[in-house]
């Protein structure tokens, strides 16, 4: 008898465990799981100085997303809470808004590859737009 509820105790945890990782995706898997259908406004927050750009021209939406869509998100090993992040983004379908950190999706944590935060601190540089 024992054996048996020792079983099913570690089949069960091993489903939980496994319904509990998160698993590889693009950028563009995450929003469109949000429901973000057609991006019409981007925010990028600057996490060290506080401000923010936002974009609402379509052609550059389109280019960010396009420098962005195949990124990988990479579940990493140690899921330890942290504080403090570079840049923050979210998009926005009319009142729908997805939004994310260069290295947290959904409180888990992620690499990217290939690395999302050139792309990201590039093309903040070159955005002319601020909000504090």
């Amino acid at each position: 008898m024992k054996k048996w509820m020792f079983g099913i105790l570690f089949v069960s945890l091993f489903f939980l465990a496994a319904c509990s990782m998160a698993n590889t995706q693009t950028l563009e898997e995450f929003y469109r799981d949000a429901k973000i259908e057609k991006v019409d406004k981007v925010i990028i927050q600057d996490g060290s100085t506080g401000y923010s750009k936002a974009i609402t021209k379509q052609e550059q939406i389109r280019e960010l997303l396009n420098l962005m869509k195949d990124i990988e998100f990479i579940p990493q090993d140690n899921q330890e809470k942290r504080v403090g992040w570079r840049y923050g983004i979210a998009l926005f379908d009319g009142e729908k808004e997805f939004k994310f950190t260069l290295s947290e999706i959904d409180n888990t944590y992620y690499d990217s590859n290939p690395d999302i935060y050139p792309i990201v601190e590039n093309y903040y540089k070159q955005l002319d737009i601020v909000e504090k």
